[in-house]
């Protein structure tokens, strides 16, 4: 029997594919229709036999698109005469945006084998793309996802180009971006001193190949991509790395590397099957893999020779031209291109030693556009592949912006003509056990929304403005969150302009207006005085401004964790641990080590780590000593302390520090606000053992140079031996709140201090003993409170031997542990918190 239907389709189903999978589905199955992109996703009528048409939506479910994901399929009976006697795709409709937009993808393997192959059209086109990869987030304007919507607008398709995106049993059947050498977006290579480039300066193929010889040569490129610039050199030279270094003020945080193929990584790096999968997905993030250790270099045997790529000469005519299968030089092209790659096939020497300093792990990525494929091709050692900005400022993603801003530190530009509207950086992840977390999440991943848990289906529109620090936004409506790419600390101007900039976009994008503003307690985050301006000026009809609530810091945090792990709006309270750097207290005091009785509504403060002073207020997140010294002050008598540690290098060290003057502001409450933060615990502890006591150089740096020094043997040692596990710490009851106290800890530390413990045994002692004293509490607590299920979050529990630690004992307790996968631990998750507390509470 014939019928027709409206078919609706909502998730990410725009620019992957999707309408023309509809269309090959359809006419397999005989169907008469049109499919179209409208606001909301993909709206598809059919008029055919129910039987086919049943059987069609059933297919399309199962086969859709690599990128493409389907949320929702409505069904309605349509009651009219279409009169349809073909089944097309239709232009888009312009409605109420209620769709989703995808992030972008890296090249997938047709496209990367086009580009290698020399009677391709594509061959070495650093723009090829189809349905199934290629920029999204970047280049879009405005929902529907059409060419017209995007920066790819300014480019005319050709014939070919237009004859393959009609093709619908082609690849590139309705692929946006599809361009090639003749209609496309070009690239092209500067001198950063302007001076012009002559063909003879390098043996090349074109401007790309020449960006490999110059890396080769320990030259700096600043290479604009698919969501910004970024700048490489040569990760294997010391000269190299060290010149990026002092050019960019970049001290010691770690680079991230690119490298060609899996088997270069495996060079330096031992990665499981899972970070593998990672690195070779659609998202192509930056992966933390464990670094092999000394004996793997001695293995490579190259770990003291310095190299020097001999490479073929090759004359060129320029760049090869758009049709290049048509050309009587390919045949010869091949041949060279691949002898130019066997005479690199040298033994790889180790990675420069400032790249990743005081780590044991080293952030991988593949290349994930066709440009960085092309640039690699003959690489066979890893590249730095960083962030093309000043320190502190967001990504450059603008040519004239690029040239001002890096001429001082890039030797080069590889420059290309297609505009970045939406600043994307990479996104970052590490495997604990068999669990991905997500430490930056940016390219690859945003802006595809998180489905929140059932009675989030029908709350209202939210903006949530997130933290100053690792800043991201969220929108929040119908179900899902929208959490924004990494934007960054807030604390410069450039960085607080591109926070706003990106947030108009995504207002306007998803037409979002929002019902209830949600930000943090602490009211000099620019983020949250951004928020109260947001609430005024958001008025009703009746004029009154939007809602505006206040979210706490770590409230938020187990928000976000419970949200990702699928908790229901009206679910019992669950037992929230949140560690971090600090966060803004109801008491008004700096929380970061806390015990919380959590819904999404309310919380309870059940227990916290005691307070100490942060002497100098953000200068103690710089330097780690006062942390050192607030500690101790705060755990002995300073007198008693020096006669009986007096022979400690620590003690000789902080004598030669204005201490006199730092006890008065303690005595005065002058700038030494008490914090709980259990960041600065492991700032204090690593400054003791000497790790970056007098300053660091980026937020973290001690905590993660501590967990460094940390290998798996000297865990299981520790662990297995009780003598050990001695650095216990002491429970004490104020005001009905547990606190946890450091000061046996640090008796049992600094004796081993006197006794020449090496910092590592120290180290795994500490993060034993602060992961046993975790459980310990928790322990405690649920002999009071009914606790079943406990959430680990807060930046601290980025670190994996904590982490690891913790999870396994509150499960040998029986206790059901929640942990972060889909959205950071740290404060880039925060937004989705605040959102799902604010929604939470106008609901009810």
């Amino acid at each position: 029997m014939s019928t027709e239907e409206i078919i609706r389709v909502r998730g990410i189903v725009q620019g992957v594919g999707f309408r023309p999978t509809v269309y090959r589905l359809a006419k397999a199955y005989g169907l008469q229709g049109k499919v179209c992109n409208d606001g909301q996703g993909v709206l598809i009528w059919v008029s055919g036999c129910e039987e086919s048409i049943e059987e069609f939506v059933q297919k399309l479910q199962k086969e859709c698109p690599p990128l493409a994901r389907i949320d929702e399929v409505t069904r309605k009976r349509y009651e009219g005469k279409s009169g349809f006697g073909d089944f097309v795709i239709s232009h888009s409709i312009s409605s109420a945006v209620k769709t989703e937009i995808p992030a972008d993808a890296a090249t997938c393997p047709k496209c990367k084998a086009e580009i290698f192959d020399p009677f391709s059209r594509w061959y070495r086109y650093p723009f090829t793309n189809c349905t199934h990869c290629g920029p999204r987030l970047s280049i879009i304007r405005a929902i529907p996802y059409d060419r017209r919507n995007t920066s790819m607008a300014a480019f005319a398709m050709c014939a070919e180009c237009e004859t393959e995106y009609k093709d619908v049993e082609n690849r590139r059947f309705h692929a946006q971006p599809v361009a090639c050498h003749i209609c496309g977006p070009k690239v092209w290579l500067e001198r950063s001193d302007s001076k012009p480039i002559t063909s003879h300066m390098f043996s090349m193929l074109d401007d790309i190949d020449a960006v490999c010889t110059l890396l080769q040569k320990g030259e700096i490129v600043a290479i604009k991509g698919n969501g910004g610039f970024h700048l490489a050199c040569d990760a294997t030279q010391e000269s190299a790395v060290q010149k990026l270094r002092d050019r960019k003020q970049r001290n010691q945080k770690p680079f991230a590397l690119m490298a060609k193929d899996i088997s270069v990584i495996e060079e330096y790096c031992t990665p499981n099957a899972k970070e593998k999968e990672l690195l070779e997905s659609s998202a192509a993030p930056v992966v933390l893999i464990q670094a092999k250790g000394g004996d793997d270099e001695e293995e490579r045997g190259s770990g003291r020779i310095q190299f020097k790529i001999r490479l073929e000469k090759f004359a060129t005519e320029g760049n090869p031209p758009g049709n290049f299968s048509q050309n009587s030089k390919s045949r010869s092209v091949r041949t060279v291109e691949k002898n130019l790659i066997q005479n690199s096939k040298f033994k790889i020497p180790p990675i420069a030693s400032s790249v990743a300093p005081g780590q044991n792990t080293l952030g991988f990525m593949l290349p994930y556009t066709p440009l960085h494929h092309l640039i690699l091709r003959r690489m066979n050692r890893p590249i730095v592949f960083t962030s093309g900005n000043l320190s502190d400022e967001p990504l450059c993603i603008d040519n004239v912006e690029a040239r001002e801003k890096l001429e001082k530190i890039a030797d080069y530009f590889l420059l290309h003509n297609r505009e970045i509207v939406n600043r994307v950086d990479d996104s970052v992840v590490r495997v604990v056990g068999d669990k991905v977390l997500t430490i930056r999440r940016a390219r690859g991943y945003a802006p595809v929304p998180i489905n929140l848990p059932p009675g989030f289906e029908s709350v209202p529109h939210i903006l949530a403005m997130g933290s100053q620090l690792k800043n991201t936004f969220c929108l929040l409506r119908e179900g899902k969150a929208i959490l924004s790419q990494h934007i960054g600390d807030l604390k410069t101007a450039a960085t607080f302009k591109s926070y706003q900039d990106t947030l108009n976009i995504y207002l306007n994008l998803f037409e979002h207006q929002p019902e209830a503003i949600a930000v943090d307690l602490h009211p000099e985050y620019l983020s949250t005085k951004l928020g109260k301006e947001l609430a005024h000026a958001n008025q009703y009809g009746h004029g009154t401004a939007v809602p505006l609530l206040h979210i706490q810091h770590h409230h938020a945090h187990i928000a976000a964790c419970m949200a990702e792990n699928d908790i229901n709006i009206n679910s019992p309270p669950v037992l929230g641990i949140a560690l971090d750097g600090l966060g803004y207290g109801e008491d008004g005091t700096l929380w970061g080590g806390e015990f919380l009785l959590a819904d999404y509504r309310q919380f309870k403060r059940l227990a916290t780590f005691k307070p100490v002073p942060m002497i100098g207020g953000t200068q103690a997140m710089r330097e780690p000593w006062r942390n050192t010294y607030a500690q101790l002050i705060s755990a002995f008598d300073w007198k008693d302390f020096k006669q009986k540690y007096r022979n400690l290098e620590i003690l000789d060290f902080l004598e030669q520090k204005p201490l006199k003057l730092l006890n008065q502001l303690v005595e005065k409450g002058i700038n030494a606000p008490l914090t709980s933060s259990v960041g600065r615990l492991f700032d204090a502890v690593a400054a003791a053992i000497g790790i970056c006591r007098e300053q660091c150089s980026y937020e973290g740096q001690a905590a993660i140079e501590m967990e460094a020094l940390v290998n798996t043997s000297l865990l299981k040692k520790i662990l297995n031996n009780k003598e050990y596990l001695n650095y216990s710490f002491n429970f004490l009851v104020s005001d009905n709140i547990y606190h946890i106290d450091s000061q046996q800890m640090w008796q049992a530390l600094l004796n081993d201090l006197q006794q020449h413990t090496p910092p590592a045994v120290i180290a795994a002692k500490f993060h034993t003993g602060l992961a046993h004293s975790i459980v310990e509490m928790v322990n405690n607590l649920r002999q009071r409170n009914d606790i079943h299920q406990v959430v680990l979050t807060g930046g601290v529990f980025q670190n994996c031997i904590l982490l690891k630690q913790v999870t396994e004992g509150l499960q040998a307790l029986g206790i059901n542990v929640l942990t972060h996968s889909l959205v950071p631990a740290n404060d880039g998750g925060l937004s989705l918190g605040q959102a799902v507390i604010a929604a939470a509470k106008v609901k009810s």
